[in-house]
């Protein structure tokens, strides 16, 4: 295949990750820290635009070590353990990072940010790079997409969520109810792009 082929495929399989096959409500893979980041737009943004810049930035890392390092030794029972140091690894660049550029949200991240090492949505997308044999480019596009289709949820539901605040709900679908309503509803409206591409 042709670079510029493979390109137009990144960018389809890019815009795919985002809408038809978003991997938070698709695969519903990173549901934990969106339910639990996404009760304020600001945090929910910030998380949003790590997962992006780490997804992507692992995906693209653990298919060069996949098929430089891993595949020419025989060694690709070991992807489990080297995507997952990958993945620490940049977390830990992320982490210290913000950290230095802005306290006040790695403060109200808490918590959360250092469970992106953890995020199964970061280790779903290098394993679905190796399942659907992606090559480089498609594997970058696939990674940015997926991290652009979990930030796009995560700031949805986290602005419902604040808009929620003022209206009456009733007590037993208040806190994690409501939320997981919410993300039914969205995971629904999202197959509804399923017919697009």
């Amino acid at each position: 295949m042709n670079v510029g082929a493979e390109m137009w495929q990144g960018f389809v399989v890019c815009i795919s990750a985002v809408f038809t096959n978003n991997i938070l409500l698709s695969y519903f893979l990173g549901m934990c820290p969106f339910v639990s980041a996404s009760r304020e737009v600001k945090t929910a943004t910030g998380l949003g635009w790590a997962v992006v810049f780490v997804l992507t930035s692992t995906c693209a890392l653990n298919w060069v070590l996949y098929h430089w390092v891993l595949l020419p030794l025989g060694l690709e029972f070991f992807r489990f353990i080297l995507f997952i140091i990958v993945i620490a690894a940049f977390v830990q660049a992320v982490e210290m990072l913000m950290e230095r550029t802005s306290p006040l949200l790695y403060q109200k991240l808490g918590i959360f940010l250092p469970l992106i090492t953890v995020n199964c949505a970061i280790l779903g997308g290098s394993l679905f790079m190796v399942i659907r044999n992606y090559g480089f480019i498609v594997t970058v596009g696939y990674g940015l997409g997926s991290g652009l289709g979990w930030l796009m949820a995560v700031v949805a539901m986290a602005g419902i969520r604040q808009r929620l605040k003022t209206e009456r709900i009733p007590a037993g679908l208040q806190g994690p109810g409501i939320t997981l309503i919410i993300a039914g509803l969205m995971a629904l409206a999202f197959m509804g792009f399923a017919g697009v591409t």
